[in-house]
């Protein structure tokens, strides 16, 4: 099973992919976690890139398609995998194609999760991690006991944190470029016949089930309550 995630920020492919990973026995490949650990790490990659994803800017192309080449051609992956965060726009759709190709890896399936812009921004605004244990939280979806203190640590340690790129104001510059420059992948992906549109709001098993209908080539479930709008 060789799968693309596909959505805007927010939409839960990071959360998809991980039981996508564990249902099919493929490694869940994120691009936004292996450059996340190249900023902390201070290596040369994540110098460039820590001030273009502070900013809510994405990374070049031609570092973003070093990165997946290299992942892509560990053995883990050989089996299939899931892609979560590349490609972003037409180019990198193209670059993989030819990766991909060249590796005689063709993709199975492309998964976009589309959610309304106004959930996004609650979900991604509200997110707080706590700077001692890692421990991740939401002030209204799953807050601390006590306001910017972590449950499990005990003073002074564990205050709550709010990652750079998760501010209110980057995170609505990150949906404007993803509109700009990563919705027209859909229409990429739709003309090989790869696109299945699924709808990310709800609970994360909701959206499970609407994901494996999807695959399957059958109608997935109809949400309910879902907001206007959001589709790209």
């Amino acid at each position: 099973m060789r799968v693309v995630l596909l959505g805007p920020p927010g939409a839960g492919k990071g959360t998809q992919a991980a039981v996508m990973r564990e249902r099919y026995r493929v490694p869940h490949i994120s691009t936004g976690d292996m450059l996340r650990e190249a900023i902390a790490a201070g290596t040369s990659l994540g110098s460039q890139a820590k001030a273009l994803v502070d900013a809510g800017q994405f990374v070049p192309d031609d570092v973003m398609a070093g990165l997946v080449k290299q992942r892509l051609e560990q053995p883990d992956a050989e089996d299939g995998f899931v892609l979560d965060g590349y490609p972003r726009n037409e180019a990198q759709g193209e670059t993989l194609d030819g990766l991909l190709a060249a590796m005689g890896l063709p993709l199975d399936h492309v998964v976009m999760l589309d959610l309304d812009d106004a959930e996004i921004v609650r979900r991604l605004s509200g997110r707080r991690t706590c700077g001692t244990c890692g421990a991740p939280y939401h002030v209204s979806s799953a807050p601390p006991r006590q306001d910017g203190r972590c449950d499990r640590c005990a003073p002074p340690a564990g205050t709550l944190l709010q990652r750079p790129d998760d501010r209110e104001d980057v995170v609505t510059e990150r949906l404007r470029v993803y509109r700009e420059r990563t919705a027209p992948l859909a229409d990429f992906y739709r003309r090989r016949g790869l696109l299945r549109t699924v709808d990310a709001s709800g609970a994360v098993g909701e959206v499970e089930r609407r994901i494996l209908a999807a695959l399957a080539g059958s109608p997935a479930p109809a949400s309910r309550g879902r907001a206007a709008g959001g589709r790209p």
